[in-house]
């Protein structure tokens, strides 16, 4: 999984987590405050958080194309400067009128264009690294390490932005409204890390930071396609983009739809293993036996495989410590930690992804990248089939509102098991998905297509905002149902186009 990898790749890798690991503890918290801040319905408040996420997926697109002109090295560090005004804005209380929500959008706008400026190109690199002929064949575990690496960012995210706002209203005497724009400064923290880890290492990937047109004057080598090819290239990543906008649209409800049904659906506890489940610390532990584990079977030094030993015991002791003095403990089970299961289950199953896929390639069995993303739309169904039957006998969530202590309340495991579900979807969908744009996209357009990846996932996230209306008198299983039913009919969609997609690759 790690061999072979040029080190240019885990420098970026590791600029990208810092710069996640900030946006998703501002994320974590959005849409609860926009609630508790400024008093908004769910409806607006998922309008606003929608049309936020849009703008972050859109401005790559336009932040693609001008790199492709001036290079992707000065548009990356341009991108992470202008985020850190944008969350140094958000950090600053100014209550809940009109006057700070006007505020808050502005600090937004910087977020959006500076994410654009640095998110997509910073990808743009990755798959330059792999351009050799020598490294073609690992740009698909390439991409699923760097995704992998995004998630370390964003699993510890909830936790910290739920401790910083504890640490704020509970020893500062912050109000919890106050409290948190604690959160959202960490993302100011993160960014610090983010451009030192991306100066430090720099000398390892800086052959990639120019232009398209840069690499062919150093090489003299000119990658030439027929119009015919890059129409029929821009076509089939068109396909995709208009696929996966549905993904989006399902996968991003864990910050709207998801968090609500967790905040006014969810138990406030829970007790032994699944009390365990929300401390991070847990989930690392378990994180460190999966990949001991492989390390274990994997590695070709006897020193190698009783390191890994070391800490699959390690591992396994500390759990036992845990569980023995804590499982009877009643852990407090707040919203925004839900999310910390997805990245977490990311970080658990790429190796667990990657060595059943290297398996299928040996047996010349692999699936091609455009089905992968067929059956990852399939898996995103069946997650929200479960929220579906976790939900029957629900009250909507009006009723639910106005229950008071008759309330209807339901384990976390429905929750739970949806995001380990919609993980595998993701898996299957996200740096496949990327990998299929860098390895596809013509040589003179890779800024705008991955570009126009992102404005996919801007038009999904656009749409996020409908879980939001549906929010309130319609029942939940209507709310689940409308997403299982459009992540089917992309499936079958892109199933249809699948000689066209796999002709390219």
């Amino acid at each position: 999984m790690f061999e072979g990898q040029p080190k240019g790749l885990y420098a970026l890798a590791l600029a990208n987590t810092g710069e996640r690991f900030g946006y998703y503890t501002m994320i974590a918290v959005f849409s609860l405050f926009l609630r508790a801040n400024f008093g908004l319905s769910a409806g607006t408040s998922g309008l606003i958080y929608s049309v936020f996420m849009g703008a972050v997926y859109f401005f790559p697109f336009l932040g693609g194309m001008v790199a492709d002109k001036y290079g992707y090295g000065k548009m990356v560090t341009l991108g992470i400067f202008i985020m850190f005004i944008g969350y140094l804005l958000l950090a600053i209380p100014l209550g809940g009128d009109t006057f700070a929500l006007i505020f808050m959008c502005g600090a937004l706008l910087c977020v959006s264009i500076g994410t654009g400026l640095f998110k997509g190109n910073l990808q743009v690199m990755v798959g330059n690294l792999y351009d050799a002929p020598e490294l073609q064949g690992k740009r698909d575990e390439a991409f699923s390490i760097f995704y992998m690496a995004i998630n370390i960012g964003s699993l510890f995210a909830p936790t910290a932005a739920v401790r910083i706002m504890d640490w704020a209203q509970n020893s500062l005497g912050y109000s919890g409204n106050d409290a948190y724009h604690f959160a959202f400064s960490v993302a100011c923290l993160s960014l610090v890390v983010s451009i030192l880890i991306y100066y430090a290492f720099r000398s390892t990937f800086r052959h990639v930071e120019g232009t398209s047109a840069d690499k062919v004057n150093e090489t003299g080598e000119v990658v030439e396609l027929s119009r015919q090819e890059t129409r029929e290239r821009i076509i089939a990543l068109v396909l995709v983009f208009a696929v996966v906008i549905f993904f989006w649209m399902a996968f991003q409800q864990n910050g709207l739809t998801l968090t609500f049904f967790a905040d006014e659906f969810t138990a406030k506890s829970a007790t032994g293993w699944q009390g365990m489940s929300f401390n991070v610390l847990n989930l690392v532990a378990i994180i460190l036996i999966v990949y001991a584990a492989f390390a274990l079977f994997q590695s070709k030094t006897t020193k190698a495989r009783a390191i890994a030993g070391v800490v699959i015991l390690a591992s396994l002791g500390f759990l036992g410590y845990m569980y023995v003095t804590t499982s009877n403990e009643v852990v407090s089970v707040s919203a925004p930690i839900f999310q910390h299961f997805n990245p977490s289950y990311v970080v658990m199953l790429t190796p667990v992804s990657l060595a059943i896929f290297g398996y299928l390639a040996r047996k010349g069995k692999e699936p091609s990248a455009p089905r992968k993303i067929a059956y990852g739309m399939v898996v995103a169904a069946a997650a929200y089939a479960i929220m579906l039957f976790g939900s029957l006998g629900l009250p909507t969530p009006d009723e639910q509102r106005v229950a008071g202590d008759a309330a209807t309340f339901v384990s976390p495991n429905w929750l739970m098991s949806t995001y380990l579900v919609l993980t595998f979807g993701e898996l299957l969908l996200s740096p496949m998905g990327i990998s299929f744009v860098s390895k596809v996209a013509p040589p003179k357009y890779k800024g705008a297509m991955m570009g126009g990846w992102f404005v996919a996932t801007a038009i999904g996230n656009l749409l996020v905002s409908v879980g939001g209306f549906l929010w309130g008198g319609f029942p939940l299983w209507v709310v689940w149902g409308v997403f299982i039913v459009l992540c089917l009919l992309s499936a079958f969609f892109m199933m249809t186009m699948m000689k066209k997609l796999e002709k390219v690759c």
